[in-house]
């Protein structure tokens, strides 16, 4: 099949709108699909907040509204289009219907892309007659800023299909990763909803305040982690003898470390704890410009790899 180059996007909430973004940025044709009455409005307003962090990443602003045409129906949207987004709520009832009212307008070879976070492959699957277009191509938020996708695929994926996804999404500037089975939560939620149950943890066992545990991460192993993985940085620091140095000398006492984390439960008292601890954190900083700071200290970290 020819290069990828019309794209539809199902469902335009925060992280269809920012896929959108992304995908006019790269000079792709976007048609797009929401039920929302507010639908164009809400995404032309996104596509301009994106605009400058996509023009400091290389992908200028210019005419990038012209390649977004809003559908009213979802198979008008799918129509001669290389490869479909798929955004829709985390619901399987609402994804099959929308996969029966799109396959029979889909050209042959058009690949779907679910963003889905929690559901499974195999059941999503089933809403379709060809399954072996669909894949997992989950996004980590906000899909035009952070470079992550990870890819699944299984028994029932056509072949190639993982193959071009991941050209595609490589081209447009992605870094994708592939599972080689299904995990809830795939992995990047994982290992983060792992932190989080440990900071949790040291927070209502009053170890340390909340915006203090957020300090430790944000000013200490985050640094590093912004760089490499885990893995890859206690090979580092293993000195000469690199990860099996590491497991030798240091793994013994992770161990340790391991056996006495903790598994708390969000509680109302808990929710309170963090409710508290968050408030007190940020000081009376909106989301708004919690947003933004982050977005912006996020876009000098993706410049200064590039540079590197």
């Amino acid at each position: 099949m020819a290069e990828i180059a019309r794209i539809a996007v199902l469902g335009t909430g925060v992280i269809g709108a920012s896929w959108a973004s992304l995908f006019a940025a790269a000079g792709l044709e976007v048609s797009l699909y929401d039920p929302a009455p507010d639908n164009r409005e809400r995404v032309l307003r996104f596509v301009e907040a994106a605009a400058p962090v996509l023009a400091a990443l290389g992908k200028p602003f210019a005419g990038q509204s012209d390649r977004l045409r809003f559908c009213a129906d979802p198979a008008e949207a799918v129509e001669s289009v290389d490869f479909v987004q798929e955004n829709l709520p985390e619901r399987l009832e609402l994804k099959h219907a929308a996969y029966a009212r799109i396959e029979p307008v889909l050209v042959p070879g058009a690949i779907i892309g679910s963003s889905t976070s929690g559901l499974k492959l195999s059941a999503m699957q089933e809403g379709l007659r060809d399954p072996g277009r669909l894949i997992i191509a989950h996004p980590f938020n906000p899909p035009h800023l952070i470079p992550l996708v990870e890819l699944l695929g299984n028994a029932q994926t056509a072949p190639g299909v993982l193959d071009r996804a991941q050209a595609f999404y490589e081209g447009i500037g992605k870094v994708c990763i592939r599972l080689n089975k299904e995990a809830t939560g795939h992995v990047a939620n994982r290992l983060q909803a792992a932190l989080w149950r440990e900071a949790i943890h040291l927070a209502v066992e009053g170890v340390a305040s909340v915006g203090d545990i957020d300090k430790a991460i944000a000013y200490g192993p985050g640094l590093r982690w912004a760089v490499m993985g885990p893995s890859t940085l206690f090979h580092l620091a293993g000195g000469s003898g690199g990860m099996q140095g590491f497991c030798d000398h240091l793994g013994a006492p992770m161990e340790s470390w391991w056996a006495a984390l903790g598994s708390p439960h969000l509680t109302p008292e808990v929710v309170e704890t963090l409710v508290a601890g968050v408030n007190s954190a940020v000081a009376g900083e909106s989301l708004a410009e919690l947003a933004t700071r982050r977005d912006r200290a996020i876009l000098a970290m993706l410049l200064a790899r590039k540079d590197g």
